[in-house]
C-alpha cells in the first residue's frame, strides 16, 4: 500500500505559494532548506456557482466562497503560513494571477505574518532569485480590474442568458466576449451565403529567348486596361489575337526590397502561428505552453523552464536577452546578421506587463533538449525558439525584378516577376514567408494566396525579341469570405481590441461546447442554433453585442488596472443601461425569425412562428394548444466526425466521433449492423477494448443469476450478469483455494482466447492511443485520410 505522503513544513522558512505543482518543483530545484515551495493548483476561491455573487444594494461588492474540494488546500496554507516567517506569493504575473494572490493572502491573514507579492516572468534560477529579492505589496487595482472583468461577465451571463430561456430554449447561455465573437462568425456566415460567383479568364504565355531560356508571363494589360474577361468564347478569341502579334522585352524594373523581421511571439501570434503551421487548435497551443514555462525535466540538469510566460501582449524583449541573443547570432551568423531586435513597439491596446514570448535561453537549442520533450513541445518549443531569433536577426534583402513583355502594336502587356536574395538575414532561421504574409494581411476574409514569383532568365535585356512558344488560357472563379479558423477568429478578436491573451483559447471552446459552432476540416462554421442564438441577441442587444463596445469594455478594465477609473462606475455604466433594455425586451422580445409569418393551414387562424426545443427548431401554430400543426425545420444533433480509425470488430466501418447523453464516444460506421463501440476517458483518449467476462456457473446471492469472472486492476472478482438491474457481487477471497485455482486458469485461457485489440488507421498505421481523439482526427486531415466529413448515421446510444 502507497504511504500517504508527507505534510509540508515551512517552520522557520519563508513559505513561496505558487499555482502550479510542475512549477513548484522547478522552484524547487533551485532554492535552499530556507524555502518551502507549495502549489494552490489554481483559484481557491470564487464568486457562488449558482448564483450571480454581486450584491448590486452595495456597490456590486462579489460575495466569494471557498471553491469546491479547495477545503484541504486551504488548512494546508493556513498551517504553512503559521509556521513560516515570511509568505511570498509567487501566482502568475497577470491579473487572474494577482487576483489568486489577494485570496490566499485574505486567507491566511489571521496569521499576522508579513505577506508579500513575487513575479517570475520565466522559471529560471536567476529570475526566481531576482524576483524574490524584490517583493512588493498586492496590487489591489489589478485585483479590482479581475473583479471588474469578473463582474461583466456575470452580469450578462445571469440576466441575458435566462432571456434566451424564455425566448428560445432553456439551459442555453450568452457570454459578453462569446457572443461577439460568434456574432463575427455568423457575420461571416452569411457573407458567403449572399456572395454570387463569377466566372473569369486569365491568359497566360510562355516566351523564348535567344538565349534558349524559356519563362512564363502572365497579361496584365489589353488595349490599355485590365483585362476583363469573363468567359471562354472572350478568352479563345483574345489568346488568338495574342498569337499573331510578334513580342519583345519592353521593360526590366530591378528593386532591392528590404524584407523586415518578424515580430516575436505575442498570445494571439502564437496560437495564429501554431495554428496555421503546427494544426495545433488555441487551448491545445496554451496547455504545451504552460508545460513549457513551468518546466521541463532536463535529465542530470533537473526541471528548468524553457519559455517566458506566455500570456502577453507585448512584443517587448527584455536587454538581457537581446543582448543575448545578439551574441549568439554573432557566433553562429556573424556580425552583418544581427539586427535591431527589442526596438518593437506594442500595439496600442496592449498592456505590455511582460516581455514578449521567448526561450529563457538561446543557447537551449530545440535540437539539444529534444530527447526531453514530448513531440508536441518540441515542435512548438521549436516554434518560439525560431521566431525570438529571426527577431533578433537583420532583414533579408531580396532583388525583385519586373519584366515586360509587349507585342509591336502595345496592345498586350505581359509580366513575370522574379526574385533572387541577396542577403538571407533572418531567413536563415525563419523562411516561412506564407505564415508571414498571413500576418501582414490585415483582412482574414481571403485567403493567403500571392502571385507565385518566376525563374527569370539569366540573360535578358530591353528590346531584345521573343518567341511565344505557348498561350495558356485558365478559368477560375471568384471565391466568397473565407469562414473563420481557429487562428483568424483570434486574429480578428486582437484587432479589434476584444478579450485578452488569457481568454482567447476559452472562446472558441466555449462556443463549440455550447454546439454554437462546428469545425470542418479546420473551419468554424455556426449550427443553426448559433445563427439564431446571434441574431436574437443582437436584435435585442445591439448595443451590448457589439464589436465596438465590447473593445471599449476592454479599455475600461485597462483603466480600472491603472486607477483611472472605478470598479463601481465601471459597473454601473454597464448595469444600469442593460437593466433598462431588458425590462423591456423581456416583455416584448424581438424575434427575426418572426418577422415575416403565415396562416396555419390547418387552422387557418393561428400564424406559423419558430419555436425550438433541445432536438431542434420547427414551425408550429401560434394557436397552440388549440392548433397542434407543426413543422420541421433542422436539427440541433451535432454531426458525427470521421476518426480514420478502422472498426476492430466489421473491418468496413470507420469509428465516427458522436455525442450521447453521457459524453462523447466513437461507434461503428456500420451502425446497426455493427454495434461496437469505444469510450473515451476524461482526457478523451480512447479507451481500450476491454475483455468480454467469463460466465461462470456461480449463482448471484440476490438475484440467482450467474455471476460473471471479470479481471480489474486488483485482481480477478465476480459480479451479477444480469448488472445494472442487479448489483450482486460475490468476493474472490470467499471462494476456497480449489475453486480459485479453477477459475484462475479459465481466465487465462479465455485471455488467450481473447488478445487485446489494436486498433489501426485507414493507412494501416496503429491508432495514436496516448492522444485526444481530437488531435487524431487532426492528424488524419492533415494527411488525407479524412477527405469528407461524415454523412449523418442512425442515432446510436451509448
Amino acid at each position: 500500500m502507497a504511504s500517504k505522503a508527507a505534510t509540508p513544513s515551512a517552520r522557520n522558512r519563508t513559505l513561496i505559494v505558487v499555482e502550479s505543482p510542475s512549477k513548484a518543483k522547478t522552484i524547487n530545484k533551485y532554492l535552499g532548506d530556507k524555502y518551502t515551495v507549495f502549489a494552490s493548483v489554481g483559484h481557491i476561491k470564487d464568486l457562488p456557482k449558482k448564483e450571480i455573487g454581486l450584491d448590486f444594494e452595495h456597490h456590486y461588492e462579489p460575495r466569494y466562497e471557498i471553491i469546491a474540494g479547495k477545503e484541504k488546500v486551504v488548512r494546508q496554507l493556513k498551517k504553512l503560513a503559521a509556521e513560516a516567517d515570511e509568505i511570498l506569493i509567487a501566482t502568475d504575473p497577470d491579473r487572474e494571477g494577482e487576483a489568486i494572490a489577494w485570496h490566499i493572502s485574505n486567507e491566511i491573514g489571521a496569521t499576522k505574518k508579513p505577506v508579500f507579492r513575487v513575479l517570475f516572468n520565466e522559471i529560471t534560477k536567476n529570475a526566481i532569485i531576482a524576483a524574490i529579492q524584490e517583493p512588493r505589496q498586492i496590487d489591489y487595482r489589478l485585483v479590482r480590474s479581475q473583479q471588474t472583468r469578473q463582474g461583466l461577465d456575470k452580469i450578462v451571463g445571469y440576466k441575458i442568458s435566462p432571456f434566451l430561456w424564455n425566448v428560445v430554449l432553456r439551459g442555453l447561455s450568452a457570454g459578453r466576449v462569446q457572443s461577439v465573437a460568434l456574432r463575427l462568425i455568423c457575420e461571416r456566415e452569411a457573407e458567403i451565403n449572399r456572395f454570387e460567383i463569377q466566372e473569369y479568364w486569365t491568359i497566360g504565355a510562355e516566351f523564348m529567348t535567344p538565349g534558349k531560356e524559356s519563362f512564363r508571363t502572365k497579361l496584365v494589360r489589353f488595349d490599355g486596361d485590365k483585362p476583363e474577361i469573363t468567359n471562354q468564347t472572350q478568352a479563345e478569341a483574345i489568346a488568338a489575337l495574342v498569337r499573331e502579334g510578334n513580342y519583345s522585352v519592353s521593360e526590366i524594373a530591378p528593386r532591392i526590397q528590404q524584407r523586415k523581421p518578424p515580430l516575436p511571439f505575442t498570445t494571439s501570434l502564437l496560437q495564429q502561428a501554431a495554428s496555421n503551421q503546427l494544426g495545433f487548435g488555441s487551448q491545445k497551443t496554451m496547455r504545451i505552453a504552460q508545460q513549457l514555462y513551468e518546466g521541463i525535466d532536463l535529465g542530470a540538469e533537473g526541471a528548468a523552464g524553457l519559455i517566458t510566460y506566455m500570456r502577453t501582449d507585448s512584443t517587448r524583449i527584455g536587454t538581457e536577452a537581446v543582448a543575448q541573443a545578439r551574441a549568439y547570432i554573432d557566433n553562429q551568423f556573424g556580425k552583418e546578421y544581427i539586427g535591431f531586435g527589442g526596438a518593437a513597439k506594442s500595439g496600442k491596446n496592449a498592456q505590455d506587463a511582460h516581455e514578449a514570448i521567448r526561450p529563457t535561453s538561446i543557447a537551449k537549442k530545440p535540437e539539444q533538449v529534444r530527447q526531453f520533450l514530448s513531440a508536441e513541445q518540441f515542435k512548438l518549443y521549436e516554434l518560439i525558439w525560431k521566431r525570438f531569433l529571426a527577431a533578433m536577426m537583420a532583414p533579408a534583402k531580396i532583388e525583385q525584378t519586373r519584366v515586360d513583355v509587349e507585342d509591336q502594336s502595345a496592345r498586350f502587356l505581359f509580366r513575370a516577376t522574379g526574385n533572387r536574395i541577396l542577403f538571407p538575414g533572418f531567413m536563415r532561421v525563419y523562411d516561412d514567408q506564407r505564415e508571414l504574409d498571413y500576418e501582414a494581411q490585415r483582412s482574414t476574409k481571403e485567403d493567403v494566396e500571392k502571385e507565385p514569383t518566376v525563374q527569370l532568365p539569366e540573360r535578358i535585356a530591353v528590346k531584345e525579341s521573343l518567341a511565344l512558344e505557348d498561350v495558356d488560357r485558365k478559368q477560375s472563379f471568384t471565391r466568397p469570405p473565407a469562414r473563420y479558423s481557429e487562428a483568424t477568429l483570434v486574429k480578428d478578436l486582437d484587432n479589434y481590441g476584444i478579450g485578452r491573451p488569457s481568454t482567447y483559447a476559452s472562446i472558441f471552446s466555449t462556443l463549440q461546447d455550447r454546439r454554437y459552432v462546428e469545425l470542418e476540416k479546420k473551419k468554424i462554421i455556426p449550427t443553426e442554433l448559433g445563427k439564431d442564438v446571434s441574431l436574437i441577441l443582437v436584435a435585442n442587444f445591439p448595443d451590448l453585442f457589439n464589436v465596438g463596445f465590447t473593445a471599449f469594455m476592454e479599455d475600461e478594465l485597462d483603466k480600472v488596472a491603472s486607477g483611472e477609473d472605478e470598479y463601481e462606475q465601471v459597473l454601473d455604466n454597464f448595469y444600469k443601461p442593460l437593466e433598462t433594455v431588458l425590462s423591456l425586451r423581456k416583455s416584448d422580445p424581438l424575434i427575426p425569425q418572426n418577422s415575416e409569418t403565415t396562416t396555419c393551414e390547418k387552422c387557418g387562424v393561428g400564424q406559423m412562428v419558430v419555436k425550438w426545443t433541445a432536438s431542434g427548431k420547427f414551425l408550429g401554430c401560434s394557436h397552440y394548444p388549440k392548433c397542434k400543426n407543426i413543422k420541421t425545420i433542422a436539427t440541433n444533433k451535432e454531426k458525427p466526425k470521421d476518426s480514420g480509425i478502422v472498426c476492430p470488430s466489421c473491418k468496413e466501418g470507420h469509428m465516427l466521433l458522436r455525442k450521447g447523453r453521457l459524453g462523447a464516444f466513437l461507434a461503428c460506421s456500420n451502425y446497426p449492423k455493427c454495434n461496437t463501440l469505444l469510450n473515451l476517458n476524461k482526457q478523451r483518449h480512447i479507451e481500450p477494448l476491454k475483455t468480454p467476462p467469463v460466465l461462470t456457473d456461480i449463482l448471484c446471492a440476490k438475484c440467482g443469476a450467474p455471476l460473471y469472472l471479470r479481471s480489474g486492476k486488483r485482481g480477478l472478482w465476480l459480479g451479477c450478469s444480469k448488472f445494472p438491474k442487479c448489483r450482486g457481487r460475490l468476493a474472490w477471497s470467499t471462494l476456497d483455494e480449489t475453486a480459485r485455482n479453477r477459475w484462475e486458469a479459465v481466465m487465462a485461457e479465455h485471455q488467450k482466447a481473447h488478445p487485446a485489440v489494436t486498433l489501426t488507421m485507414t493507412d494501416g498505421k496503429p491508432v495514436p492511443m496516448t492522444i485526444p481523439v481530437d488531435d487524431i482526427i487532426s492528424r488524419a486531415e492533415e494527411s488525407g485520410l479524412l477527405t469528407a466529413p461524415a454523412e449523418a448515421v442512425a442515432e446510436v446510444t451509448a
